[in-house]
């Protein structure tokens, strides 16, 4: 058992470290203003988004620092998402409302809209944004800003994700948690790449000629994960990307019960860990990590442990208080990890059967190549 409490204790001991260095890094990350003439195009896939597309728009009209401009894409709403739209757009002529065309074969839904978006987008960069998420005054401007400072075609961040539902907390925070916990951002920095890709499509600006010249969402057209997607892309043709602090650029709040998290998380799970290759040694690195240490603590209280549970809700509460996420997940932490890795278990076991995602109540086969 003392073999198994130093293995543990290791794995722990990783996410950690890695936790340590990435918010140092990501906290010295000063922001700057854009220069010269910049305009964002702050882009908005709409599909029966009633309840929220009023609030993103007001968030989005709040911006300061650059002048910007908001599309709206309307993808088939049977609520009354669009009228909205107009409704604002007949206030401020910021505000466009475009219908997307009929989705084409080959195309995932949300990919289709934002690909539509951004031909329609007049800006110097395109700032992609969720409808459930709220812009602060300055995200666009540091957005950008940071985006000419670094030469990166990509800059992505994770919005404050607000989470009030057991059901949200056994879920939701596994996002940061595994790009701080594992995500070695100094590499990232360094080298373009493609496996240091990563990005939130929730909040994600790209230069618009870099996003032309890697093809952009039609490149990723039979995808679902447009975040670590993109950036992969990016990366392979040549252009940085980058992740910066989100928590005070903009908030989210994903999913309100326990069965909408699940489906959300496991809709695009085989692009990211979900693969034969990948969820084996995620399960080691997550299962032996965070969840082993708590299991085997009322048996076995040798020291290795219960350290590596210590680290393990360690790190959980470092990136909770960085991220401002709720400090109910912390207690929650090693069953919010064993929720996470079953989503994934349950989505890899069922390959070779029929599978279907979908983008707001549109369902498509998945996994195709593009």
């Amino acid at each position: 058992m003392i073999v198994v409490g130093l293995v543990l204790f290791g794995l722990a001991a990783l996410s950690f470290a890695l936790a340590l260095v990435n918010l140092s890094i990501l906290r010295a990350t000063p922001p700057h203003a854009p220069k010269g003439d910049v305009l964002v195009s702050i882009l908005i896939p709409a599909r029966n988004e009633a309840k929220n597309i009023g609030p993103a728009l007001d968030a989005a009209l709040a911006s300061v620092g650059v002048r910007v401009e908001i599309l709206v894409m309307d993808d088939g709403s049977t609520d009354a998402t669009p009228e909205i739209v107009r409704s604002y757009a007949a206030r401020d002529e910021r505000v466009r409302l475009l219908t997307a065309p009929p989705l084409a074969d080959g195309w995932t839904g949300k990919v289709h809209a934002c690909h539509h978006l951004s031909e329609a987008a007049k800006g110097t960069n395109l700032l992609f944004v969720d409808a459930d998420v709220r812009l602060g005054p300055r995200a666009a401007a540091r957005l950008a800003g940071h985006a000419q400072e670094s030469h990166a075609g990509l800059v992505s961040a994770v919005p404050r994700q607000i989470m009030r539902s057991p059901g949200e907390l056994l879920t939701v925070p596994t996002i940061n948690l595994l790009l701080l916990g594992y995500l070695p951002m100094g590499f990232m920095r360094l080298s373009r790449d493609p496996g240091l890709g990563a990005a939130c499509g929730q909040l994600m600006l790209v230069e618009r000629e870099a996003y032309r010249a890697s093809g952009g969402h039609a490149a990723i057209r039979a995808r679902i994960h447009d975040g670590i997607q993109l950036a992969r892309l990016f990366r392979r043709k040549g252009f940085m990307t980058d992740l910066v602090p989100g928590d005070r650029l903009a908030s989210c709040r994903m999913y309100t019960r326990f069965d909408e998290a699940w489906n959300g998380f496991a809709k695009n799970a085989h692009e990211g860990m979900a693969t034969p290759v990948a969820l084996p040694v995620w399960t080691v690195l997550l299962l032996g990590g965070h969840v082993l240490p708590f299991a085997l603590l009322p048996f076995a209280p040798t020291l290795p442990i219960v350290a590596a549970a210590l680290l393990s809700l360690a790190t959980r509460t470092l990136v909770t208080m960085a991220t401002r996420e709720n400090p109910w997940s912390i207690p929650l932490h090693p069953f919010t990890m064993l929720v996470g890795l079953a989503i994934q278990w349950s989505v890899l076991l069922r390959i070779g059967t029929t599978r279907h995602a979908g983008w707001k109540g549109r369902l498509y086969p998945v996994g195709a190549k593009p």
